[in-house]
């Protein structure tokens, strides 16, 4: 399980650190509301992740038992891995990762509400769970059953927890963002774990062909 739950921490960092709506909104309000910011911001995220989950049980349990679907998934999941991958280094290489801020304030209910909003708008997230999250809840259903499927959302939840909340930490104690090279270079060795990630997807996808 421990494989699990460190490969749910390791693929969420990726996707967590990318620049984004979610980010950005949590920075902003950090720098005008204080360290809490990022805290509620996430747990209406969570919440949301948590309701995607039952939804893809419920309607997918079907392909828990489905060859082809679970090939599908591997090599269309594993690939979109592979290009998340790629395009992180590229873009971390390349300085194209930008942050935009405005000075807005929200109350904490507004925080929370945008957590969940801000989320359920954004194509990508959906994509990522309908795709790439469903594959590795397939892998940690197969070996663990529902208890697979909690540590691996303990493990991915963990760390949005972490990432938002360290930065809401940062940016509302200091009124910095994180040194730019220090974040490239993350998001470079994240892109690369997207990658290893991805080729063992649609590595273990072949094989069942």
């Amino acid at each position: 399980m421990i494989i699990i739950f460190l490969s749910a921490l390791a693929i969420a960092f990726s996707g967590a650190m990318m620049p984004g709506p979610l980010l950005t909104y949590t920075i902003r309000q950090s720098l005008n509301n204080g360290p809490r910011s990022g805290f509620i911001i996430i747990v209406g995220h969570a919440i949301l992740e948590i309701v995607l989950i039952a939804l893809i049980f419920l309607g997918f349990d079907i392909i828990f038992q489905s060859d082809p679907a679970q090939i599908f998934i591997g090599i269309v999941g594993g690939l979109l891995l592979v290009y998340m991958g790629f395009s992180m280094i590229f873009n971390a290489l390349k300085n194209k990762i930008k942050i935009e801020l405005d000075t807005k304030k929200s109350s904490s209910k507004s925080m929370f509400l945008s957590g969940i909003v801000i989320s359920a708008i954004n194509p990508y997230f959906l994509l990522w769970w309908a795709i790439i999250g469903l594959g590795f809840l397939l892998q940690a259903y197969k070996l663990f059953g529902v208890a697979g499927i909690l540590i691996y959302y303990t493990g991915h939840i963990l760390a949005d927890f972490i990432w938002y909340g360290l930065i809401s930490i940062i940016v509302g104690t200091t009124r910095k963002f994180i040194n730019e090279r220090i974040y490239q270079a993350i998001i470079i060795v994240l892109g690369c774990i997207l990658i290893y990630f991805g080729g063992n997807f649609f590595y273990n996808a072949i094989l069942m062909i």
